[in-house]
């Protein structure tokens, strides 16, 4: 089996503007991410899929500076992007990761990747998402080019492009799916917001990295929520968006857009 992990990043956002770059510990904040995703095992060829806008050239020269491979293509239309690029390299199965989840635990993502791979043919798609029980910010999906395919040729609502997936998991009588579930099963993605879509945000994670990176720069859930028990005030820096999703505030704005004029 092929298997490819798509990192979709861009410069783009009215929220925080160019956060993909943001400093971290002295790297931009997709390169930490990108060191954080490449401690996981079994994730084959890490793409950066990102758009075809000039803003966007500087990612493309961060992944040749790191020798990554970097595809671009469509801006919003991420289901697309993924699907383009999983096509150019003939994978059999692709896992996607956003780029605002630069503390996102490389054993999560193992542990997500493991399933697919001892399921595999049989599901068509497993994530941690489905019902979600990590810190939101730990977000792994796997799904077969076939199950992918099928959504990039059937997908017609808006939010069904933007994010990708939503065709799959939204149609439970076409694809056999799975989710991984942290060990207590609880859901604690309301309850930690590890994300970055906002100033907070950053602020947040940027001194979690502050406090975490130098002792050990693959540092995980463990240690981070060690840090949050030491330290609660943390959490507060951030916590008035907990449980907020960029799609679930916008989905006026996703229904005004035409992704088919766009291609």
């Amino acid at each position: 089996m092929k298997l490819i992990t798509i990192i979709q990043a861009r410069l783009g956002s009215s929220r925080l503007p160019a956060k993909t770059v943001l400093s971290l510990c002295g790297q931009p904040l997709l390169l930490r991410m990108i060191e954080r995703v490449k401690k996981a095992e079994n994730i084959g060829t890490l793409v950066i899929a990102t758009t075809n806008n000039k803003e966007d050239d500087l990612i493309a020269e961060l992944c040749k500076s790191e020798n990554i491979y970097c595809f671009r293509g469509h801006e919003i239309d991420l289901l697309d992007r993924h699907y383009q690029v999983a096509k150019q390299l003939n994978a059999d199965a692709v896992v996607k990761i956003p780029s605002d989840c630069p503390l996102i635990d490389s054993s999560v993502i193992e542990k997500v990747i493991k399933k697919f791979i001892k399921l595999f043919p049989y599901y068509d798609y497993v994530s941690n998402l489905h019902p979600p029980s990590y810190p939101d910010g730990n977000d792994v999906e796997v799904m077969k080019f076939t199950a992918l395919e099928q959504a990039w040729k059937n997908a017609r609502l808006n939010y069904e492009r933007e994010h990708t997936t939503p065709y799959i998991w939204d149609n439970p009588s076409k694809y056999i799916i799975g989710n991984v579930e942290w060990d207590d099963k609880k859901d604690y993605s309301k309850t930690y917001r590890w994300t970055i879509d906002y100033e907070e945000d950053y602020i947040f994670i940027r001194k979690v990295y502050e406090e975490l990176y130098t002792a050990n720069n693959n540092f995980g859930l463990t240690e981070i929520l060690e840090l949050l028990y030491e330290k609660p005030y943390l959490r507060q820096i951030n916590s008035k968006y907990l449980g907020k999703y960029w799609y679930e505030n916008n989905l006026d704005e996703l229904k005004n857009i035409d992704f088919y004029k766009k291609k």
